[in-house]
């Protein structure tokens, strides 16, 4: 009887991303459809005119795992290689609580917002500072500190 190596476990494919439509609501809140709201901005049709929109539009890139979305709007200083998507986890829901700066105007603002979440079915929230910059005419996600909640 011939003994053979176990074969090494492929890693799990990662749950497919919630289904969200052009036509449906959008991810950021905003009463606007997402093909009209973050939507165009995730296709490159337009690009986000202040901090805020952009932090929301980054939100819904996170809701429909849209990584190359992610990366582009992430200043080079601080971008990471890739974004990694835990497939146990659903973003539920965005509450802005404070955009400072970060207009049309201005070549810097901070966004301080809550996102909701379920991990594995339990529901949990993230509280982030995060600071902008605009770059080239475009704003660009920098970084952001956390705070629990």
């Amino acid at each position: 009887m011939s003994r053979r190596k176990p074969r090494p476990k492929s890693p799990a494919a990662p749950a497919p991303a919630p289904a969200v439509r052009p036509e449906g609501p959008c991810p950021c809140g905003l009463p606007a459809p997402y093909g009209e709201c973050c939507g165009r901005f995730h296709t490159g049709a337009a690009t986000a005119p202040t901090a805020e929109r952009l932090m929301r539009s980054r939100y819904s890139a996170f809701v429909v795992r849209d990584a190359p979305y992610l990366l582009r709007t992430w200043a080079p200083a601080t971008r990471p290689r890739s974004v990694d998507f835990d497939p146990d986890m659903r973003w539920t829901g965005l509450e802005v609580h404070a955009a400072e700066d970060g207009t049309l105007f201005h070549t810097t603002g901070t966004v301080t917002f809550t996102a909701r979440y379920t991990h594995r079915g339990e529901p949990g929230a993230l509280r982030e500072r995060s600071r902008f910059e605009k770059a080239d005419g475009q704003w660009l996600y920098v970084d952001g500190t956390f705070d629990g909640e």
